[in-house]
């Protein structure tokens, strides 16, 4: 036995080898059964698509870099909790293609923004941050109280979701270019920032 770890640890190929297959069964073990676990693949009670103009929004907080301050996934600890509300539910981003979960909070976890301030306080905070937050380091994103809605790209954002297995329907979809024609990028965002977590915050 002892000879036989000896030429394990001394042949480099054949390690590499047997750790990859460790990982790899380990990494199995962990992963497949989530699969088939109702909670990871249906939507929490309450969660619903997100509408046309919401979906809008998303594109706007990932294309601006947002996830790079702002997570979205509150870990199970009493002192994120107390602070930011309920822990995050794998059940509430089965519609995000991607999620945003992330890591990194130069700014508050968003994940139970929604309706804790008012479109106006929003609007206020996008356009100039520290009008409302003094300390902030968050820069102004004025720009987006000017920039549109391309309406057209609206119903084909939909689609693809759709394919991705967001239960969109085809009414649904059709109207969605009509919903956010004339709406501006600032109240796409503001749309989506008021919708986290309120489905399942009203739901417990």
């Amino acid at each position: 036995m002892a000879h036989s770890h000896e030429v394990v640890e001394k042949n480099v190929g054949l390690l590499a080898v047997l750790v990859a297959i460790v990982i790899s069964f380990g990494g199995l073990v962990e992963i497949v059964p989530l699969f088939f676990m109702a909670e990871i693949n249906e939507p929490a009670p309450g969660v619903t698509p997100y509408s046309a103009l919401e979906l809008e929004g998303r594109d706007i907080f990932i294309r601006e870099g947002c996830y790079g301050c702002h997570s979205q996934m509150i870990r199970p600890f009493r002192s994120e909790t107390e602070r930011y509300g309920h822990y995050s539910l794998a059940g509430e981003s089965v519609y995000d293609h991607p999620f945003q979960f992330g890591s990194k909070r130069t700014g508050p976890d968003l994940a139970r923004v929604g309706g804790r301030y008012s479109d106006e306080w929003h609007r206020i905070h996008l356009m100039n941050p520290r009008d409302v937050v003094p300390e902030s380091n968050m820069p102004r994103y004025s720009w987006l109280a000017e920039a549109t809605i391309n309406s057209k790209k609206t119903p084909d954002k939909m689609r693809a979701m759709q394919t991705l297995g967001v239960p969109y329907s085809d009414e649904e979809i059709a109207a969605a270019a009509g919903l956010v024609d004339g709406k501006t990028e600032m109240q796409a965002l503001i749309a989506y920032l008021q919708g986290l977590g309120t489905a399942i915050r009203g739901a417990r």
